[in-house]
């Protein structure tokens, strides 16, 4: 009976701590939630004569994204601007009586490539409405200075700096750690150029994947450095001689004299800049409206208009199920959803990845031929930093396909990577298998090397694969398989070259889609966006998941810049047999 009644104490103690801390997360939840709510509605107003101030700093997203309560209850909200909000907010203030000019405040901004320059062309259409634009930095970083040469004037500080220097791509190998360590990776693909499997069997970039690389680094630098070139009024060799000049060591008087900035000046003295701009009195404040406020007063009004075309954004590895990225369980049924809902008038799919599973992507691409055959409606892809081998794939079936000039893409090949431990395992910690079966044809293991028999299947596997996903681009393209083949082979192309050989149909952003789009729907200026998939904020899935979520985020925030290294290793005991996919590659 005692030990009944410490029992049943026990579990009563057990129930009511879980109730407490149930109960404070409650609280906790309740607070994160009103706080978001609280800041989401906050009143902004834009008097006249104001600034629109765009901070590049902190990091350009394709779209708003969900709340992370983690971010949330420590207050270590990182900084994030949505490239479709900030284009938006620019075109608005165009034809704003109330907003005078642009104020850049450059301070280090984390974006793709293609972001950068779709938002430098929203800047440059904003200057066609006669109104001005002033950058300031204190230090100027690369892709700041790109944004900012769409500027009537470049300031910088007295004691400032500015780095250009070109693009340069770095990727790492792992073949002797993983010698040492007695793991053989069993590569398995069809491409010649199909680099993504390399980092796992070489120690240096392959011939193929040097010259591919040095293909696409320099058109994509030639369309940037002609682009600054243009702002700053030079032709693209002085550019160039400023990328070989080491700037970031040059007096700031030396960088004026070169024409890579106007004026040197401390922070404060482009207040007066700004006032003598918008006509104010001599002792007023400029009136700075940020964009981030003024983009929430343009999406908290009605959108109206009588056709509504949908943007549905495919965003990161594409995988089979998961919480992350672009998921065939979660994006197939959105897409036949929209199939069904008699209110959308048409759908660009806005992809921004570097590829992942080859079944998936199947099964994303079948959902989308689904939607064309079962709607008749207009479908657009319009394709970010990168849409690459499975990202391509996706894609290749639109009706148009819009790259951006720096854009990434094409890729069209397939691998599969097989890890070998048993070195690891028999010489390294002593571990031996034995393994009894009734049949050999089983699909390759971890604990044992490929036959010949296995590798041949595989590699039938993964040409079957290979033919499937170049027959799929050929019907999207309408144009020959063999077509395809000679520019496939696993080959990753710039936006700009990649709409000379027929896989883009258009070079812009999404702004240059959606505007398409509704010409072909006769809805001009009558149309209004929506956007999927729908930003749900699902507090208990967070909770359940918040463990393994501030220990992945320690960890990547010690990486840096290499925290996508430490996602792929994460997810590589996840990954399907048949993958189609680029390398990841940090360009700077």
């Amino acid at each position: 009976m005692k030990q009944f009644f410490v029992s049943m104490l026990g579990a009563l103690a057990g129930i009511w701590i879980s109730v407490f801390l149930f109960g404070l997360l409650g609280i906790i939840m309740i607070g994160v939630m009103a706080a978001t709510s609280a800041s989401d509605n906050t009143m902004v107003t834009v008097d006249s004569n104001s600034v629109l101030r765009i901070t590049l700093s902190g990091e350009i997203t394709d779209r708003k994204q969900p709340v992370n309560i983690m971010n949330e209850l420590t207050g270590d909200k990182p900084k994030q601007y949505p490239l479709n909000m900030m284009i938006a907010a620019i075109e608005h203030a165009a034809e704003d009586d109330d907003i005078d000019g642009i104020f850049l405040d450059c301070a280090g901004i984390s974006a793709g490539m293609a972001q950068l320059q779709a938002l430098r062309q929203a800047l440059v259409r904003f200057k066609e409405s006669g109104k001005w634009i002033y950058a300031y930095a204190d230090t100027y970083s690369q892709g700041d200075y790109f944004v900012a040469t769409a500027a009537d004037s470049i300031f910088i500080n007295p004691i400032g700096m500015a780095d250009i220097h070109g693009l340069s791509s770095t990727t790492l190998y792992f073949k002797d750690m993983l010698d040492k360590i007695g793991v053989d990776v069993q590569v398995v693909k069809v491409g010649t150029y199909k680099s993504a499997v390399e980092p796992f069997m070489l120690n240096q970039s392959s011939e193929a994947n040097t010259r591919q690389q040095q293909a696409y680094l320099g058109s994509i630098w030639n369309e940037i450095a002609g682009k600054i070139a243009e702002g700053r009024g030079v032709d693209t060799a002085a550019v160039n001689n400023w990328a070989d000049s080491f700037t970031f060591s040059l007096e700031t008087s030396e960088l004026a004299a070169r024409h890579i900035v106007d004026r040197t000046m401390y922070r404060h003295e482009t207040n007066r800049i700004l006032v003598d701009a918008t006509g104010l009195e001599e002792d007023d404040d400029p009136r700075m409206v940020d964009i981030m406020d003024y983009a929430t007063i343009l999406s908290s009004k009605k959108n109206h208009g009588d056709k509504t075309i949908a943007v549905l954004y495919a965003v990161g590895d594409i995988t089979e199920s998961g919480n992350d990225g672009i998921t065939s369980d979660r994006l197939v049924p959105q897409i036949l959803d929209l199939a069904k809902e008699s209110d959308i008038d048409g759908l660009i799919l806005r992809v921004n990845s570097g590829g992942g599973s080859a079944y998936a992507s199947e099964q994303i691409w079948e959902a989308l031929e689904q939607f064309k055959s079962l709607t008749g409606k207009p479908y657009y892809v319009s394709m970010g930093d990168v849409a690459a081998s499975g990202g391509y794939y996706i894609s290749c079936g639109a009706d148009r396909i819009y790259a951006e000039p720096v854009t990434l893409t094409g890729s069209i090949g397939i691998f599969g990577l097989i890890p070998d431990a048993h070195r690891l395992l028999n010489d390294k910690i002593g571990v031996h298998t034995s393994t009894v079966a009734t049949n050999r044809g089983q699909f390759p293991g971890l604990l044992n090397a490929m036959t010949p028999d296995q590798r041949n299947a595989m590699q039938s596997y993964v040409d079957r694969g290979y033919e499937l996903f170049v027959k799929r681009c050929a019907e999207g393209r309408g144009v020959s398989v063999d077509s395809i083949k000679a520019i496939a082979e696993g080959r990753v192309w710039d936006g700009l070259t990649a709409s000379r050989i027929g896989l883009v149909d258009r070079l812009g952003g999404l702004d240059m889609a959606l505007a398409d789009m509704a010409a072909e729907l006769d809805a001009a200026d009558n149309y209004k966006i929506k956007e999927y998939p729908d930003l749900k904020f699902k507090w208990w899935e967070e909770v359940l998941n918040m463990s393994s979520n501030m220990k992945a985020a320690g960890v990547e925030n010690e990486l840096g810049q290499y925290a996508p290294l430490y996602r792929m290793a994460r997810e590589c005991g996840h990954l399907s047999a048949l993958q189609c996919r680029m390398e990841y590659i940090t360009i700077h």
